[in-house]
């Protein structure tokens, strides 16, 4: 799934690579292919080598980014034809010695608002429809908490992997669907909604439930899996698309029945120390006090040696 190989950052690029990139005016609506030759090193990524065209060479050059580091997920786009995150991406990982070209386009089925910049609105209203956060009847002890809701580590397994989406987009630029049928959720969005369904803290699973339930939610799905294999983050969306599927038919058929957690109990007070016996008393000379308050002594060279 990810795209990202750290032995890439170890290989040294061609020297000079040409980048071409896809170029937009808002203003005429004119689209058009722009060239520029970087001189390149070791390490260097595709972000780097556009903000060196941006500096150097072309400062209309329009893009979005901001960590470098594959976390915000600003610099999405597409990069010889597969969506890929720009800082993740090494020069060396997409152009040879035998092609040293790399091509550079904004992200698939967004609209484009300059050059390599995207319009997310409608992406992040998608993902606002899945109501993706906690959701509690009692919303009084949600606000105003007292202690935590409790979460086994094996619960939280089950939903980790898919709360790492950095909501980069590259799953919706890579879906086949999403390009025919704009109403289609995407994998984004449903990935989400899984991932909140099955949080056993949540008790918003039917109102999820009901709103992926349609031929725009997981039935739209045609299980291509584009959208796992360019993810980043390895969350996997197709995979949670048909989990989210198979869950929904047990809902409908009266086989799901989901166990919801409540907050885990207040500790309990420390208790007041019980004396020693009198056939239990220490040695004398010996200050049992004193020697739960002095820290012990480590031997460090016996740990050494």
């Amino acid at each position: 799934m990810a795209l990202f190989d750290p032995k890439v950052a170890t290989l040294a690029p061609p020297k000079r690579v040409r980048f071409v990139i896809r170029k937009y005016d808002p203003e005429s609506g004119r689209s058009w292919w722009q060239e520029h030759e970087v001189e390149t090193y070791r390490g260097m990524t595709v972000l780097d080598a556009l903000l060196k065209i941006k500096e150097e060479q072309d400062h209309s050059l329009t893009l979005r980014y901001s960590c470098r580091m594959a976390v915000c997920g600003s610099c999405g786009m597409t990069i010889n034809g597969t969506p890929r995150l720009a800082c993740q991406t090494q020069v060396a990982q997409v152009a040879r010695e035998d092609a040293p070209v790399v091509r550079v386009e904004p992200l698939y089925n967004f609209k484009v608002v300059k050059d390599l910049l995207t319009d997310f609105t409608e992406f992040f209203e998608k993902h606002r429809r899945v109501k993706p956060y906690l959701i509690r009847r009692d919303v009084d002890e949600q606000e105003n908490p007292t202690l935590e809701y409790k979460l086994l580590p094996e619960e939280y397994e089950q939903f980790y992997q898919y709360s790492l989406c950095i909501a980069c987009g590259l799953c919706v630029a890579a879906c086949p669907i999403f390009a025919s049928d704009t109403k289609f959720l995407g994998p984004q969005a449903l990935s989400q909604a899984y991932r909140f369904v099955v949080d056993p803290r949540d008790e918003g699973y039917v109102e999820r439930l009901e709103i992926v339930d349609s031929i725009d939610g997981v039935f739209g799905c045609h299980f291509a899996a584009s959208c796992s294999a360019v993810c980043p983050k390895e969350v996997d969306p197709a995979g949670a698309i048909q989990r989210l599927r198979s869950l929904l038919l047990k809902y409908r058929l009266g086989l799901y029945k989901k166990r919801i957690n409540g907050v885990v109990p207040p500790m309990e007070a420390k208790k007041e120390r019980v004396p020693l016996p009198p056939e239990a008393q220490p040695l004398d000379g010996v200050d049992v006090e004193k020697l739960e308050e002095t820290p012990p002594e480590i031997p460090v060279e016996k740990l050494v040696a």
